[in-house]
């Protein structure tokens, strides 16, 4: 079974979490928001692939990615987020994901990444989750490691690698 169907499978109350929801976008105003109207910081755009990349690749191999918004507690669109498998080595899940530069330092991340975490796990308990930040994202790094992640040996190209 796809990870798609997977995802699909689950209870839909399981995307909804205290702060934020995670909804796979399903129209074209989710999707103008996701590519054009969310926004990072400057300083943070080297960090991520931007979210047409990530859409882009969902719509190459659907089956793998997952693409959504993120929603905050009053139902507004205030980050994206691609659930996926790992396209590295070995069997994994993995995301990526950034708020928009309005909605940060709130929490919403810390929250989404506990959700996705509570999602990828209901879909696969036992299977991996994998993320890749790049070396110079000590913000990233920080915020998985105090949700139990811990940095492992493996590289993604230049990218740290980290494991749950």
């Amino acid at each position: 079974m796809s990870l798609r169907e997977k995802l699909n499978a689950l209870s839909k109350e399981l995307f909804f979490g205290e702060r934020v929801s995670i909804r796979p976008i399903r129209d074209d105003d989710d999707l103008w928001y996701a590519v054009v109207e969310c926004r990072l910081l400057p300083e943070q755009e080297d960090f991520v692939n931007p979210a047409g990349f990530s859409i882009g690749r969902a719509y190459l191999s659907p089956a793998d990615n997952y693409p959504c918004v993120i929603l905050d507690e009053n139902g507004r669109r205030i980050g994206y987020i691609v659930l996926r498998e790992w396209l590295g080595d070995g069997k994994a899940y993995n995301w990526s994901y950034y708020l928009d530069k309005d909605s940060q330092g709130r929490g919403y991340g810390r929250a989404a990444a506990l959700l996705a975490v509570r999602v990828l796990k209901a879909a696969d308990p036992d299977m991996p989750i994998k993320l890749s930040t790049e070396q110079k994202n000590v913000k990233a790094q920080r915020l998985y490691e105090s949700i139990g992640f811990v940095r492992s040996d493996e590289m993604d190209g230049d990218d740290l690698v980290f494991v749950r």
